[in-house]
C-alpha cells in the first residue's frame, strides 16, 4: 500500500517557538538528551493511540496472531 505525504512548506507556531529557543550552542549530548526527550515524548502518544483504538475496536490477541498469520 502506497502512502502520500504532505510536503510542509512552511513552520507553525510552536516550530518557530523552539527553533528560538534552542538557537544556541549545545553538545552532542544535550542534542542526544532532547532527542530521546521528543522520541519518548511521541511514542507516549503513539501508546495512548494504539490503545484507545484497540479499545475502539475490541481487538484480541488471537486477532492480533491472526493478523501477523495472514489468517482471515
Amino acid at each position: 500500500m502506497a502512502t502520500t505525504q504532505k510536503q510542509h512548506t512552511e513552520l507553525n507556531a510552536m516550530q518557530v517557538s523552539l527553533l528560538r529557543l534552542f538557537n544556541r550552542p549545545m553538545s552532542e549530548e544535550q542534542t542526544l538528551i532532547l532527542k530521546d526527550l521528543l522520541v519518548d515524548h511521541y511514542s507516549r502518544l503513539l501508546d495512548d493511540e494504539l490503545d484507545k483504538v484497540v479499545a475502539e475496536r475490541g481487538y484480541t490477541q488471537k486477532d492480533f496472531n491472526d493478523m501477523l498469520n495472514g489468517d482471515d
